[in-house]
């Protein structure tokens, strides 16, 4: 049985977006109705899901997608995602477009997610984790994950200035990173994180002050070397302690296509670009810098995991997808979400076929069809999303003049 929606979906205006259609969050929300992209405005997310922050809606009614997937749930989730997810869509999916930098910060385990909830829920608005997924849709740079502590050690040593912020536990870091076994690597890891985003911050503006005195500005917005980086955050973020972090955090610059997987515990920022996202549905996050929102620098401290290592160990490389002969998956080692990406040149189709859960499909680039398996056909332009019910065979065509790129979400039992 086929089910096929077309979605109209929220976009938000956060700070730190890109302005006007410079966005691709704003390019892909004005197919919505009624929406009209202001120039002046930031444009930072596009949400597609049921996620009570920001429901996405059958297009052109007022009907929410999460109340026709309670009224619905074996149809649209299928029988074995319904169950395991107690009949709720377990992902989010989102297009995030970065023109200043997102804040240092991390998403807690499911223990840890009740437990914040139960205690503060004005601020942690929910008790589900949030592991999740990026995939770049332009050039992007993002932190995530500790450098090789050798490299740490190697900027203690060549820059004074963080040094001098870290100057109680430098000394047992390096120590250990010489001779230690991993669990002290870790317990000193996390000591020298620990002193860097509790320095007072009188102490952070003057070291920063130093720096930026002694290291050279880049114009690239992709630049990633340390100074340019150091130049870069404070302008967004005058004086915060978060810009001492590109010397503990390993820096990514993908291309188009590139993903990487943000696990539980695991400290990142997004620094530039425009991304696919896709995470378990949640909105659930611990700041500690470059924010102006609520910084939560003990819970951030002690739920990290001081996993460390190079910014190749953090991309999450596509596979294949089983059947097709256009599509490649990225598959995270989670329940929630897959995120599918088909690409078809012009005059292709690729079957899909039926998968036994849900999807949400957002077309970024190209035109072509959807077809369904009752011999329903619907456009696919750049921005327009449709939700796809567990079992519903689909074909996707490109048109005879026009390549065509989708991304879905998905949750297969």
């Amino acid at each position: 049985m086929s089910f096929v929606l077309r979605l109209a979906c929220n976009v938000n205006n956060y700070h730190w977006g890109k302005h006007g259609l410079h966005s691709k969050a704003a390019q892909f929300a004005a197919t919505n109705p009624g929406v009209t992209i202001d120039d002046s405005q930031t444009y930072a997310e596009l949400w597609m899901g049921t996620h009570p922050s920001g429901p996405s809606k059958l297009y052109g009614t007022d009907t929410a997608l999460s109340s026709i997937i309670e009224k619905n749930p074996e149809q649209t989730l299928g029988a074995e995602v319904s169950r395991k997810f107690d009949g709720q869509l377990p992902f989010l999916f989102k297009v995030l477009s970065i023109e200043k930098a997102l804040s240092i910060q991390a998403h807690p385990d499911k223990a840890l997610a009740q437990k914040l909830f139960a205690e503060r829920p004005n601020v942690y608005k929910d008790g589900n984790h949030k592991p999740e997924m990026s995939i770049a849709l332009t050039d992007f740079v993002a932190m995530s994950g500790f450098r090789p502590l050798e490299e740490i050690a190697g900027f203690i040593g060549d820059y004074p200035e963080f040094a001098a912020l870290v100057k109680e536990s430098a000394g047992a870091f390096v120590g250990a990173v010489e001779t230690g076994d991993d669990g002290e690597k870790r317990a000193k890891l996390r000591a020298l994180f620990a002193e860097l985003m509790n320095a007072r911050a009188e102490d952070v503006q003057e070291q920063l002050r130093a720096l930026l005195a002694r290291v050279e500005a880049g114009s690239d917005p992709l630049d990633i070397s340390v100074d340019a980086l150091v130049h870069r955050l404070n302008l967004e973020y005058p004086g915060d302690v978060g810009v001492f972090c590109v010397f503990m955090l390993n820096v990514l610059r993908l291309v188009p296509g590139d993903a990487f997987f943000m696990g539980p515990n695991d400290p990142h920022a997004y620094v530039f670009g425009d991304c696919i996202e896709c995470m378990a549905t949640s909105d659930n996050v611990v700041r500690a810098g470059l924010t102006p929102k609520l910084r939560d620098v003990p819970v951030l401290v002690d739920m990290l995991t001081y996993d460390y290592g190079t910014p190749e160990g953090k991309l999450l490389r596509p596979v294949e997808l089983a059947g097709t002969r256009h599509s490649l998956v990225y598959d995270p080692p989670i329940d929630e979400f897959s995120v599918m990406k088909t690409a078809l040149g012009p005059a292709q189709r690729e079957s899909v076929g039926a998968l036994d859960g849900p999807q949400v499909l957002l077309v970024v680039e190209g035109r072509g069809r959807l077809l369904a398996d009752k011999g329903e056909v619907y456009q696919l332009l750049p921005g327009f999303v449709y939700f796809v019910g567990a079992n519903t065979d689909i074909v996707i065509e490109s048109d005879e003049g026009s390549p065509l790129v989708t991304y879905s979400a998905l949750c297969l039992a």
